[in-house]
């Protein structure tokens, strides 16, 4: 019987290790909520053709705010959820993926970049704009900016895929701040 606690000591003491070991990483911690906004359209706005395949394919300007002091890196991804999974696996596709931003960056000019450019479903280094196909439903994809700051700069090359970033970021995350536009193709 004096086995039996012992044993169940030692699971007890190793939940303790295992919770003290997330609490210290961060991973149960909550982040904090960044500030990500744009003058060129709202948080689930239209985004102007401008930004988009239909216009210029430029970038469009964003604001970053209510940065940890203790951040040393930004992270800016753009995605579009609404692909249809029998065009893209796993239904998502990256359209911009910028690594080791200065944590003191303030924002992005239009068109303008930061920090180390990874790699984007389109097979480039920069940024693609909104370009849902027209023949498949919905009609109306949904793009999400999300902005990380983490506590370190990422040990990886320019032209890193999304998942190595968010690899790569894991255990390291401070806040978040995330940017939602849509977009629908223009009809000729």
């Amino acid at each position: 019987m004096k086995w039996a606690y012992g044993i169940l000591g030692l699971t007890f003491v190793g939940i303790l290790i295992a919770i003290s070991f997330l609490l210290g990483s961060g991973e149960l911690n909550s982040m904090e909520e960044l500030k990500l906004i744009s003058t060129a359209f709202e948080h689930e706005g239209v985004i102007p053709s401008k930004y988009t395949c239909d216009g210029e394919n430029i970038s469009p300007d964003l604001s970053f705010g209510s940065i940890p002091t203790e951040a040393k890196s930004l992270v800016l991804l753009m995605d579009d959820p609404d692909v249809p999974t029998h065009l893209r696996e796993g239904g998502v596709f990256d359209h911009w993926i910028l690594f080791n931003i200065p944590a003191d960056t303030s924002g992005l000019k239009e068109g303008e970049t930061a920090g180390t450019a990874g790699r984007n479903s389109a097979g480039s280094d920069i940024y693609v704009g909104p370009c849902p196909p027209p023949q498949f439903q919905p009609a109306e994809h949904r793009y999400i900016f999300q902005l990380y700051a983490l506590n370190t700069e990422l040990d990886l090359n320019e032209g890193a895929s999304k998942d190595a970033v968010k690899v790569a970021m894991k255990g390291h995350i401070l806040g978040k701040g995330e940017l939602l536009g849509r977009y629908s193709r223009k009809s000729n």
